[in-house]
């Protein structure tokens, strides 16, 4: 799709997802087995055809870099465009508590330089799988200033997320933070769609009159001066950024239906390769209903789980309703039922951790248990 960057903002993304945050941003969280929830928006934009996807990191971005890599996965280390990794030009500490606005303009030139003509700003928690090439049609035929989607949906139940209010024509009348008191289920999903010389002035007048926020300074405090349109995204929605979003939507994945809209439509989604064996098991395993990655090596129960790649479950173990991320190791004879557990956790022999399906049990990374 030529004509169209897009940018996936990080910066002043929502942190309450715990010990699953505390040495990585959101966008690099793992999800489904092998992914990592920043993987979903690029594979995206990809997809759709845009070639041009910088990404404004912020903080705690190592592991983010890491994954990323120059985007070969996501056939984006080009010569000309592919991806670009901007993270904070930070003068003085200080300058980290700014919104994104600031850090757009620090980072000024990488839109100067671009001839695209359309920017698709994104988040990187939205679990979705969408065709962006509609959505420039829509925001075209409709002749909007900006484009949000948004979904209907009861997903403020679990997640932190904005609501909007249309008009019958679809135009957002009224935008609100998730403590706001607008009675609405359309949920807005941070993807934004506009031109790229109203993004710089939005930048230029914005800062120059002291704020620093793209969404609840240039485009809430500018609903009634810009034809701000509303478009509807039908397909799976997941709002990850906390502690129960994450584990409820990681739990729908064990559902074939809900994986394969997800993962398979309208286009795959891609991540970084690990050239791993396949998932071992041995004959005093059982496995029921579980999403199970490369490299396992299971001798134990597992039921209603999703196993990263490299999990270790031993012999007369069981693991029910859990998520056990990469490298983790459990012991023999130990039971653990509603848990996430982060990666590189060891779970000694013997024990039992029991969590709620309203509050799951929680392992650091590189704990041991």
């Amino acid at each position: 799709m030529k004509g169209v960057m897009g940018v996936i903002n990080l910066v002043n993304e929502y942190e309450e997802m715990e010990e699953l945050t505390y040495g990585r941003c959101v966008a690099s969280v793992p999800f489904g087995g092998r992914y990592r929830l920043v993987d979903f928006m690029l594979s995206s934009m990809v997809n759709s055809g845009i070639s041009n996807v910088a990404v404004f990191a912020h903080t705690k971005y190592r592991s983010l870099m890491d994954h990323l890599g120059s985007g070969k996965e996501w056939d984006l280390d080009r010569k000309r465009n592919g991806l670009f990794l901007l993270p904070p030009a930070v003068d003085e500490m200080q300058d980290m508590l700014k919104g994104d606005l600031f850090h757009f303009h620090r980072h000024r030139d990488y839109f100067y330089r671009s001839p695209d003509e359309y920017v698709v700003i994104a988040r990187s928690h939205m679990l979705c799988n969408i065709d962006f090439t509609k959505v420039i049609e829509a925001h075209k035929e409709t002749g909007a200033d900006v484009t949000v989607l948004y979904k209907d949906t009861d997903e403020q139940k679990h997640a932190r997320c904005r609501r909007l209010k249309l008009d019958e024509e679809g135009r957002v009348v009224a935008m609100q933070d998730h403590l706001g008191r607008l009675n609405t289920t359309n949920v807005s999903m941070e993807v934004f769609v506009l031109r790229k010389d109203l993004l710089l002035d939005l930048v230029q007048i914005s800062l120059a009159e002291g704020y620093d926020h793209f969404v609840r300074n240039a485009i809430m405090r500018n609903v009634d001066r810009l034809r701000i349109h509303g478009y509807k995204y039908e397909g799976y929605l997941g709002i990850v950024n906390t502690i129960m979003s994450y584990y409820q939507h990681s739990m729908n994945m064990l559902n074939p239906d809900v994986y394969r809209e997800l993962f398979f439509s309208p286009g795959l989604i891609y991540t970084k390769i690990k050239d791993e064996p396949p998932a071992k098991y041995m004959r005093s395993s059982s496995v029921k209903n579980a999403l199970i990655a490369n490299g396992c090596h299971i001798a134990g129960t597992v039921e209603n789980s999703i196993l990263f790649r490299g999990a270790k479950i031993q012999k007369g173990a069981s693991v029910k309703n859990c998520i056990i991320m990469q490298n983790c190791e459990i012991g023999e004879y130990v039971s653990i039922e509603n848990a996430i557990l982060d990666k590189d956790v060891i779970v000694c022999r013997g024990r039992e951790l029991l969590g709620d399906t309203t509050a799951p049990f929680i392992a650091a990374k590189r704990r041991i248990i």
